[in-house]
């Protein structure tokens, strides 16, 4: 049986106050604090209840930065109002008024399964073009420029890319774009901007993935170094929350500029980093939206694999 927040253990000041009103971190926070219990016997006491949550969630859950959403995390929710001997659904309740400035635990269109799905239309999609997954380049440099429409859907983003062949014979280069939810790949298309010509495309509609080919129109040998642009045209999906790039091997610069439309602005932006799909996402940091062109942007100064973007959120 669980316990009334009178229990004698629990002070009734500012905890009772985080309970009534909120948010869900500030409320777990205090409850922590309560009981004087570190993550990690909280991990414990968890597992006891046969719940296997990792201390970083529990981190990131008590400091806003996450919230719980999946079912295994609502069930830790549920066991974590008895371990702290908190009012049957005191947390819940607070969960379900939802915190805007916090991340779910797997972000809306971009959870693991959906990348793994995406992972395996994408190799169906190259063998068809009879593309390997080596390129035979390597990243010198990598810019590019999404642009976020008036009803915050992704209308456009643009890629200029600097190359060096390691290998002889390269003569293209393989665009991947894989549209946000609701997306519409048959409507999406690719221009080749500079120094590149579109070849043949591929789309999967389920999984909302556009292939192209840029053609080079001459042979790059070992060592040739090379320049290019292209733009990637949507505006088919629903609003999008991020926009983020998986690197599958270490390079030089990449930059990521995200242009919002002045009629959709976002409350916040930030940026993150992620080792793999899996993986909890860090390094994040505040980032202002600036200028008359409501832009923000990350660089980084040398790519390593994994994943680079930009989160926001939009006003209620």
């Amino acid at each position: 049986m669980r316990h009334a927040l009178e229990h004698a253990d629990l002070p009734t000041g500012e905890l009772d106050t985080a309970l009534r009103g909120g948010p869900f971190h500030v409320a777990l926070r205090a409850a922590i604090a309560a009981r004087g219990l570190p993550l990690q016997r909280v991990q414990h006491h968890l597992s006891r209840h046969g719940v296997k949550v990792g201390v970083t969630s529990l981190s990131y859950w008590q400091q806003g930065a996450r919230r719980p959403q999946r079912p295994e995390s609502l069930r830790a929710v549920r066991a974590l109002e008895e371990i702290l001997k908190l009012p049957d659904e005191s947390l819940i309740r607070l969960l379900a008024e939802s915190d805007p400035h916090g991340e779910a635990d797997t972000p809306a269109g971009r959870s693991y399964r959906s990348l793994v799905e995406a992972a395996g239309v994408l190799d169906r999609l190259r063998a068809e073009l009879d593309r390997p997954a080596d390129s035979g380049l390597h990243t010198l440099g990598h810019h590019e420029c999404v642009r976020i429409g008036a009803g915050r859907e992704l209308v456009a983003r643009e890629a200029h890319h600097i190359v060096r062949a390691h290998r002889d014979g390269v003569d293209r280069f393989l665009v991947v774009h894989r549209g946000d939810p609701g997306c519409a790949p048959h409507e999406t298309g690719v221009r080749a901007l500079e120094n590149c010509r579109t070849g043949r495309v591929r789309r999967d509609q389920d999984a909302g993935v556009l292939v192209a080919e840029l053609l080079f129109d001459t042979r790059l040998r070992a060592g040739d170094t090379f320049l290019f642009r292209y733009a990637v045209e949507d505006g088919t999906a629903e609003a999008t929350h991020e926009y983020l790039h998986h690197f599958d091997a270490p390079g030089g610069q990449y930059a990521l500029q995200v242009r919002f439309d002045a009629a959709a602005l976002p409350v916040r932006c930030r940026r993150f980093t992620q080792h793999s799909p899996e993986a909890p996402r860090s390094a994040r940091q505040e980032l202002p939206v600036t200028g008359p062109h409501h832009c923000a942007h990350v660089v980084e100064p040398r790519i390593r694999p994994g994943i680079v973007g930009i989160a926001w959120d939009w006003p209620r």
